[in-house]
């Protein structure tokens, strides 16, 4: 892959990364001249590492004595610094003066902003509502919300009391809900009154209400002001006699107190997808979460307190929680709510103009939608103060990075990451003092033993396979919810290669050791035998103007697989058969024979999950005549109606 952006001299030598190795060298005495003598170092000495991490970012802890991993071989079942107590919160909240920490910005043109003195007043508030709520810790707080400052005060409130905390975006809808919020039994829920999108104003309050009907375990509510000025309390049923507005709520100039908890104490819910059942229930933790997010954060993102730390993201996805631990950089925190193409595709990049955001964060899909929208940000806004662009929730394809580097900014670190909910943070990520190649990930985590394994566990380099972590790291989940025995955690990671966590992405290790993820492993296509990535199809039918998206799947036929094709078209345009040879053309020329679809089929939408990913699986069964098991993790389930019982699958 060509390279496509190298940092300069000076941003190398004022890299925290820099600074980092040049600290750790004084330290202990082991050189450290470059990122492949940091990672190697990071594995072979996991507990230096993560010790002189803790030290350089300045972790609030007590660490105690005793190991700082105990059981470091097993995996599941290390745990790391088992005498430590902190607070999640007091880490987050350690700047109290008047520089920006949060600014909100959504669709309308609404503008708020909270210095770190005002976010520290609020959470005290809310923390002490929360107390006299009776909220304890371990007690669970959820929050369906937008992506509100209210709602990372609420999180805050709740990490502050060693409380859990859980959200939902209110585009999940009841089912959704009830299927996340129904399993762990929040105590204290915060709900806003509705949300904008694509010029809508949604309402929330009524399906707060069929929520409630069904959870009442929950003793108090709260309702921020968002969509109107004061709601109506009595929208919520009977659970109005439990509820209460946001400004009324908790005790202000309360004092703001941290409750120390271990270093495992759970912290954040999160969920997986649901599109094969009810959502597992993720548990992490506070230690684990916050040394991942400032590894990432200061080391792979190089963020400082001049920062402005910008991601499209919701309350539902992990993003937002990765977004939350910036606060604890002191950089500045931008906050969207809304659609990104409304008013028009620009409005993102105004945003960033003005805002002066110096870290863009997106997904690779938003990149994708924004090239076929026809808008050039470095022609039409002021990108002068961005210096990172990240991207995550599907692979980056290369023709993305042309895109970036072509209509974004030329001198930009183009940073593709992935990891996932399942860690709350990421294997491979950016790296600020190497270059960027056409189409990778820059590096493997530090202290994150990645690996590629063939189908009988054997690392291997140059050849996909799965990629997997060979050895224990912070950030891995404390258990699943209502798993008492640890079996369905053990399931879902370590079933496939005992002892080593199985990712289930499809990916490569390149020669300049950044890593091409292919797509997922349970979405790969196997033709003949030969194991393809559907991002590789996606990557190439996507460059043609006519296509809007396209979705893969394996179909099983006489006794193998082929390739099936769907493809949702720009308004207009019809698939013909002119349109559909130039399809397995263009597949043909920037992949190989293999890759071509035996059928290519129009359809008007494609199934996503309710974060936006777009699923095979679902697709998949629907071909085979299979059920889908819980369509209500779709946020279309409808789409599915369109794959059922085509005649093109029949011959």
């Amino acid at each position: 892959m060509s390279e496509l952006w190298r940092p300069s001299a000076e941003r190398i030598a004022n890299a925290n990364l820099t600074r980092f190795m040049r600290c750790v060298t004084a330290r202990t005495g082991r050189p450290l001249d470059d990122y492949d003598a940091t990672y190697a170092w990071s594995l072979e000495q996991p507990a230096q590492f993560w010790t002189e991490l803790a030290r350089f970012a300045g972790v609030r802890a007590d660490f105690g004595e005793g190991p700082v991993i105990e059981h470091p071989t097993q995996m599941p079942g290390a745990r790391f610094f088992p005498a430590a107590r902190l607070n999640f919160a007091d880490n987050l909240l350690r700047f109290a003066d008047e520089h920006p920490a949060l600014v909100f910005r959504n669709e309308r043109g609404t503008r708020r902003a909270l210095s770190g003195r005002e976010l520290r007043a609020e959470v005290a508030r809310i923390a002490a509502g929360l107390s006299a709520a009776g909220v304890a810790a371990g007690d669970r707080v959820a929050g369906y919300l937008p992506n509100l400052p209210e709602a990372a005060i609420a999180m805050l409130a709740t990490a502050s009391l060693g409380a859990v905390w859980s959200s939902c975006s209110p585009d999940f809808g009841v089912h959704g809900v009830l299927d996340r919020f129904g399993q762990i039994q929040p105590k204290v829920l915060f709900t806003a009154d509705g949300y904008f999108y694509a010029g809508k104003t949604l309402d929330s309050l009524g399906p707060m209400a069929e929520v409630l009907g069904k959870l009442t375990h929950i003793e108090r509510v709260v309702v921020i002001a968002y969509v109107a000025a004061k709601p109506e309390l009595a929208r919520l049923g009977p659970a109005a006699a439990r509820a209460s507005h946001w400004a009324e709520f908790g005790t202000r100039g309360a004092p703001l107190r941290f409750a120390p908890q271990p270093f495992n104490h759970p912290l954040y819910i999160l969920y997986s997808s649901g599109t094969t059942g009810v959502p597992k229930c993720i548990v992490h933790g506070a230690g684990g979460t916050l040394l991942q997010h400032q590894k990432e954060h200061l080391l792979h993102t190089d963020l400082a307190r001049s920062d402005c730390l910008f991601y499209f993201t919701t309350c539902g996805w992990m993003m937002w929680n990765w977004l939350m631990s910036g606060l604890a950089t002191g950089a500045r925190l931008v906050l969207y709510d809304g659609s990104p193409f409304h008013p028009d595709p620009g409005v993102l990049w105004r945003m960033a103009a003005e805002e002066r955001i110096t870290v863009f964060g997106t997904s690779a899909r938003y990149l994708a939608s924004l090239e076929k929208s026809g808008f050039t940000p470095a022609g039409a806004v002021d990108l002068t103060a961005l210096r990172a662009l990240l991207s995550t929730g599907s692979p980056l394809l290369p023709e993305g990075f042309d895109f970036v580097y072509r209509s974004v900014k030329a001198d930009l670190q183009l940073a593709s990451i992935s990891g996932g909910t399942d860690i709350v943070s990421c294997f491979a990520l950016g790296c600020p003092v190497r270059p960027v190649y056409r189409g990778e990930i820059q590096c493997r985590g530090l202290g994150m033993a990645v690996d590629i394994f063939d189908d009988d566990g054997r690392p291997v380099r140059g050849e996909r396979g799965e990629l997997v972590c060979t050895a224990p790291f912070p950030s891995m989940p404390v258990r699943f919810w209502n798993d008492p025995d640890g079996s369905r955690y053990r399931a879902a990671y370590f079933e496939r290669f005992p002892g080593v966590w199985h990712h289930g992405d499809f990916a490569a290790i390149t020669p300049h050791d950044g890593i091409v993820i292919y797509g997922r492993s349970d979405a790969v296509l196997n033709p003949g035998g030969v194991r393809i990535g559907t991002a590789e199809i996606y990557g190439a039918v996507e460059a043609l103007p006519e296509i809007v998206e396209s979705l893969a799947v394996g179909q099983d036929w006489e006794g193998d697989v082929r390739v099936v094709l769907f493809v949702r078209l720009k308004s207009g345009v019809e698939l013909t058969e002119e349109l559909r040879q130039r399809i397995r053309a263009t597949i043909r020329k920037e992949t190989t024979a293999r890759h071509v679809p035996a059928r290519i089929i129009a359809v008007p939408d494609l199934p996503r999950t309710l974060s936006g990913k777009l699923t095979e699986l679902a697709v998949r069964n629907v071909i085979h005549g299979l059920p889908v098991k819980n369509v209500d993790a779709l946020a279309n389930p409808g789409s599915l109606e369109h794959f059922r019982n085509l005649p093109e699958l029949s011959s």
